[in-house]
């Protein structure tokens, strides 16, 4: 059965740091594109990061220079870590693996940015 399990979501401060991380079993990261997303209150779900296998990465326009995806092959598990956190990052946070003939969701992770 596969499953993917993000962690580490929470309340920060404005400014502060947040590291979220997706597991995986049944899957392989190693073979798979993996997509954090986002999901903020009355608004569509969005791309925030993606890495593929091959390592490349890619981010959405309002993340760059704050957010970074980095993946670890032996753990099978691909991280987000999240600076200079604002208001309008808050949202639910999905992991997604997609590889041949597969996509699956990971359950979600909350993220609040107050003061």
């Amino acid at each position: 059965q596969v499953q993917l399990v993000e962690s580490g979501g929470g309340l920060v401060q404005p400014g502060g740091s947040l590291r979220l991380s997706c597991a995986a079993s049944g899957i392989s990261f190693s073979i798979s594109t993996v997509t954090w997303y986002r999901q903020a209150p009355g608004k569509q779900r969005e791309v925030v990061a993606r890495i593929t296998s091959g390592g490349m990465t890619n981010y959405a326009d309002p993340v760059k220079g704050r957010f970074t995806i980095s993946g670890d092959n032996a753990k099978n598990t691909v991280d987000l870590q999240m600076n200079s956190l604002k208001p309008e990052d808050t949202a639910v946070y999905y992991c997604n693996a997609r590889g041949p003939g597969y996509t699956y969701w990971g359950q979600g992770t909350q993220v609040t940015v107050s003061s």
